[in-house]
């Protein structure tokens, strides 16, 4: 059951990443059928990326134990200090936008689904359960998406940012409590 809750806490904070970039890509005015696309394609992301992570990071382990797993929380610790970072100092969020229409789209999902990878790779070096981390991965992002593209339809404000903080602080916390009976 405590897994199961580190991985749904998990899955959020990389689905806000998606969340606060998909708040404004919804304020290009999309239609709903796009919006759906753009979630369906965002969630897929999320799977493929961290199921390569996951089966990289089992491999790792076979082969570097106690010491992949210090690799593992060590990336969450950077990753969670890169997403702050971005949020805090990077004008990225408020830069032009791609299109969300072929492979802008890729683009996008690949750009909001690479640290999901990262993660992957950290959990895959601690054996987590790789059905349940995918489909909590997938789910949580699609509907953060869903959820930032409608919200970006309807107002324009900067919750995006405070939803990036978010992910950055909650995957910096999993990442110290990794390393930290070390």
């Amino acid at each position: 059951m405590n897994e199961l809750i580190t991985i749904s806490i998990m899955a959020f904070a990389l689905g806000m990443d998606a969340f606060s970039l998909a708040i404004g890509m919804g304020m290009l005015g999309l239609r709903y059928k796009h919006i759906f696309k753009i979630g369906i394609t965002i969630g897929a992301f999320h799977v493929i990326m961290p199921f390569l992570g996951i089966v990289i990071g089992k491999f790792l382990t076979q082969y570097f134990g106690f010491l992949a797993i210090m690799i593992g929380g060590a990336l969450l610790i950077i990753l969670g200090l890169q997403m702050l970072y971005s949020a805090l100092f990077s004008d990225e969020y408020n830069e032009k936008i791609l299109q969300p229409q072929g492979i802008g789209l890729l683009l996008f999902a690949l750009s909001v689904s690479v640290d999901s990878f990262s993660v992957g790779l950290s959990l895959g070096m601690i054996g987590a359960k790789t059905v349940i981390t995918l489909l909590s991965f997938g789910f949580m992002s699609m509907t953060l998406s869903w959820l930032g593209l409608i919200i970006g339809k309807k107002v324009q404000g900067y919750i995006g940012v405070y939803g990036e903080l978010l992910g950055g602080f909650i995957l910096l916390g999993f990442g110290i409590k990794l390393l930290w009976p070390l």
